[in-house]
């Protein structure tokens, strides 16, 4: 499921023709796999690192979201830093991550 969606170009492509929507998609997602691995301890280090390739670093991703749903890439940093606070996720490399400002304003409705 990972490879086949979570960081499949693919899907990720279709969720940005969503705009608001699918940021929130994408950061649901996120939410979803820190929950399972919280539950049962199924992500690997590698998972978040790809996450974080994919969804966080990549300039077109972070352009994508902050256009559209700022709140949503914000929401995914949030959730990678309470996994590597609650030990899920082991020694990531803190270089690879850019810096990311909180959102100032409001998320708008669509």
């Amino acid at each position: 499921m990972f490879r086949a969606r979570v960081v499949n170009p693919r899907w990720v492509e279709a969720m940005k023709r969503h705009g608001y929507k699918g940021a929130f998609e994408l950061a649901a997602t996120v939410d979803y796999l820190f929950g399972y691995d919280a539950t049962a301890g199924v992500v690997e280090d590698w998972m978040y690192e790809k996450l974080v390739e994919t969804y966080v670093r990549d300039e077109h991703m972070r352009g994508f979201f902050h256009r559209s749903n700022p709140w949503a890439l914000h929401g995914i940093a949030e959730r990678l830093l309470e996994a590597v606070d609650r030990k899920l996720w082991d020694a990531p490399d803190p270089r690879r991550w850019p810096r990311c400002d909180r959102p100032t304003s409001k998320p708008r409705a669509t």
